[in-house]
C-alpha cells in the first residue's frame, strides 16, 4: 500500500473507530426508500487510482472493517482498476450482501479507449458485467460517471449581438 493510498486507509479507520459504542445514523436517499449509513464508503483509492492497488487481502479487511462499524453504503465503478474494484469490493461483501447498499458507475468505455458511452446496449453489456463481478443479483444504485456534456438550451443560449 502507498503512503496515499494508506492515508485515506487510515483516515477512513480513524473515523469509524470515532463511532465505536455508538448507532450508526441511517439516511433515505431522495425520494426512494433506499436507505443507507449516514457515513458512506468511497472504495475507489483501494484499486491504485491514486497510486499503486493496495494488497487486496487489506483492501477486504477495510471494507469489512467498515462494514462492521455500521457503514451499509459501498460505492464503487468498473473504470476503478479498471474492473478489479468491483470485483474487491464483491467478494468483501458477499457474506453481508442483503446488510449493505452497493452503488456502482458506469459511462466509459473501456474497450474504446475510455470514451463516453451511455448507449442502451452498452448499459446492458456492462450491467452484466458489473454484476458478475459485484458477486450480486442486483445493483442498489447504478448510475453513469463521467463527464456530463451541457446540451444547448434555450436556459442556456447566449444570444450573439448582432
Amino acid at each position: 500500500m502507498n503512503e496515499a493510498t494508506q492515508k485515506v486507509a487510515l483516515d477512513q479507520h480513524e473515523r469509524l473507530t470515532g463511532l465505536e459504542g455508538q448507532t450508526m445514523q441511517k439516511r433515505k436517499l431522495g425520494k426512494s426508500n433506499l436507505e443507507v449509513s449516514a457515513l458512506g464508503f468511497g472504495c475507489m483509492s483501494i484499486s491504485a487510482n491514486y497510486g499503486p492497488a493496495a494488497d487486496k487481502n487489506q483492501g477486504i479487511k477495510v471494507i469489512r472493517a467498515a462494514r462492521e462499524k455500521g457503514v451499509t453504503f459501498f460505492d464503487t465503478a468498473e473504470v476503478y482498476g479498471p474492473y478489479t474494484n468491483e470485483e474487491l469490493v464483491g467478494e468483501a461483501l458477499a457474506p453481508f450482501r442483503d446488510k449493505v447498499v452497493i452503488a456502482t458507475k458506469f459511462g466509459f468505455d473501456n474497450e474504446k479507449g475510455g470514451a463516453l458511452n451511455s448507449q442502451p446496449k452498452h448499459i446492458r453489456k456492462v450491467v452484466e458485467e458489473s454484476l458478475k463481478r459485484l458477486r450480486t443479483d442486483r445493483i442498489d444504485l447504478y448510475y453513469r460517471t463521467g463527464s456530463i456534456r451541457m446540451c444547448q438550451s434555450r436556459m442556456w443560449h447566449t444570444p450573439s449581438k448582432s
